[in-house]
């Protein structure tokens, strides 16, 4: 329920019934809950994937491994009539298939993430060469509940989390931004969401169940598993299967789907590795495109000033 009439999203979330106004300093009785969207999680700053950064490398790994298999069937049939003309052909058209498009992902911007910073206690956005911030005491933010119909599907519930955050330099050009993806999450995920955000900015970097600080970063990175990197579907099913062989003695543990989606992810590990390093490479290269005041705020022997104290400082 809406109780606080000074919050920035009260009048816009006033006629909606399942919708909370959150603060930093207010916590919301809900249990933490990490988002698949946390790519990455350090002492000083905690990355939240945007856009459609999620899809990189994909085209190169099902081409890469798409006609890379193709040709690797091709070049072997070649080699065995001792054709070397096409196992040459095969080997250069399946180098192709990986290096265009990895190069062209790769070089190709990659939407930043949302970052947290620790040490400044503030938050950052990207936005076309634009960067928006916000204090992370004091920050205005909402999550609320609400309900889509397809032509194709039943209705479906979904809950987002924005927050709102100011153009640096020019206070007065405000946008809101999802801290996590609505699709498919319900207003108790995003609250579990919301408090896990609270305690790593204020008992972080590492902490238990109850949000305290933990020398120990375990706790997290149970959670942070939750993101499920491609190339772990293997990993995952077989895991799934030891489960059930355990639990039904060694007997009839073993259905054709769990078997089907095992063979599946092993069929697709290739095409999963290549996404991941494409990825890796890509996300490694977009972190030079933050301005050198968010680069050196990131580093743990860097400024702590906030960005809202060096604009206070110009004006």
């Amino acid at each position: 329920m809406i109780t606080a009439t000074d919050h920035p999203f009260a009048q816009r979330l006033a006629q909606l019934p399942d919708s909370r106004l959150l603060r930093a300093d207010q916590p919301t009785g809900a249990p933490l809950m990490c988002m698949p969207e946390v790519e990455e999680q350090t002492e000083h700053y905690l990355a939240i994937e945007h856009g459609d950064s999620a899809d990189r490398g994909m085209l190169t790994g099902a081409l890469g491994w798409g006609i890379g298999l193709t040709c690797i069937f091709t070049g072997f049939s070649a080699y065995l009539d001792r054709d070397t003309e096409w196992v040459i052909y095969s080997l250069v058209i399946s180098l192709a298939a990986f290096i265009f498009p990895f190069v062209w992902e790769v070089l190709r911007p990659i939407p930043l993430p949302i970052l947290l910073n620790r040490r400044t206690r503030e938050l950052y956005f990207e936005q076309e060469g634009d960067i928006y911030h916000t204090p992370w005491d004091g920050i205005a933010a909402a999550t609320y509940a609400y309900g889509t119909v397809g032509p194709y599907t039943a209705g479906m519930r979904h809950a987002a989390l924005e927050a709102l955050l100011h153009r640096y330099g020019h206070p007065q050009e405000q946008v809101v931004i999802n801290l996590s993806s609505p699709t498919g999450k319900s207003l108790e995920m995003q609250l579990g969401f919301w408090e896990y955000l609270r305690a790593y900015m204020d008992n972080g970097p590492w902490f238990d169940e109850q949000g305290q600080p933990s020398d120990s970063p375990e706790f997290n990175q149970s959670l942070l598993a939750v993101r499920k990197r491609r190339g772990h579907w293997t990993r995952l099913q077989w895991r799934d299967i030891k489960e059930q062989y355990q639990a039904n003695g060694g007997r009839n543990f073993l259905s054709g789907s769990d078997f089907v989606l095992l063979v599946g992810s092993l069929f697709l590990a290739p095409l999963n590795a290549i996404q991941n390093v494409t990825y890796a490479v890509a996300k490694r290269r977009s972190r030079s495109q933050w301005p050198q005041m968010i680069r050196e705020r990131l580093r743990g022997d860097g400024p702590t000033s906030r960005l809202v104290d060096l604009e206070q400082g110009q004006a």
